[in-house]
């Protein structure tokens, strides 16, 4: 298996291309669409064929190239079952399963964040947790009907049961970082080590932060895979 992570850095996101060497097919999880013509050349210069772009959820802080890479390759687009995106090939459910070659992609609900959010775990070795858990941290719950308390069961009951070696790759990080592992998670995560459910849900409705710059537009293009002239019509 290939793992690639990428970073825009204007919105702190990381975007993964995994492949598998035989069969030289691709997937990117959580592409940005200023990252469109990276991504291709990226693809080109390892002699890859994409198949799939899929998204952890409906993002609010930046707009996805799913659609872009789409247009111009010809892939899937896939989204959270739930997700309000009518323009994708496919919805995947908790407990679905995406196989090309040797890489198995398996669905891991996460809602908390947004209703409708999936982590990705690859081989059973790495994980992708978009904007549920962070390192040394967890994303916030605050719009998109978003729900500390749900958020506090995904990751207590659907990721911290990992295997402690299970690699975390996170959707953002805003100091640096790139990886960390679940057992670092559950010894050092402040949002959550220590906390109870109801400390927890306190924590996150008292966090009072602003809302991400690109919101507006990010919100109604991730809705339509990235069409900003749609959303701007």
């Amino acid at each position: 298996m290939l793992f690639r992570q990428l970073f825009d850095p204007e919105t702190s996101t990381y975007t993964y291309l995994i492949a598998d060497l035989e069969t030289k097919t691709a997937a990117f999880v959580d592409p940005v669409l200023e990252q469109v013509e990276r991504d291709q050349k990226l693809l080109t210069e390892l002699d890859l064929t994409l198949g799939y772009c899929l998204e952890t959820h409906i993002h609010a802080d930046h707009i996805t190239g799913a659609g872009k890479l789409r247009e111009k390759i010809g892939c899937e687009n896939i989204v959270p079952f739930g997700a309000n995106a009518t323009c994708a090939n496919k919805k995947m459910q908790p407990g679905d399963v995406l196989q090309f070659g040797s890489v198995v992609i398996e669905a891991i609900a996460t809602p908390g964040h947004t209703d409708s959010h999936l982590a990705y775990l690859v081989n059973k070795t790495h994980l992708l947790t978009g904007d549920s858990l962070l390192i040394r941290g967890c994303g916030r719950t605050d719009f998109q009907s978003g729900s500390a308390a749900a958020l506090y069961d995904s990751i207590t009951k659907n990721l911290w049961t990992l295997p402690d070696s299970t690699l975390v790759y996170p959707g953002h990080d805003y100091h640096g970082q790139t990886v960390s592992t679940i057992g670092e998670e559950k010894k050092f995560n402040l949002r959550l080590v220590g906390r109870s459910r109801s400390e927890f849900i306190e924590l996150m409705g008292n966090l009072n932060l602003p809302n991400p710059r690109k919101i507006m537009e990010a919100v109604p293009a991730n809705q339509r895979c990235g069409d900003v002239a749609m959303t701007s019509s």
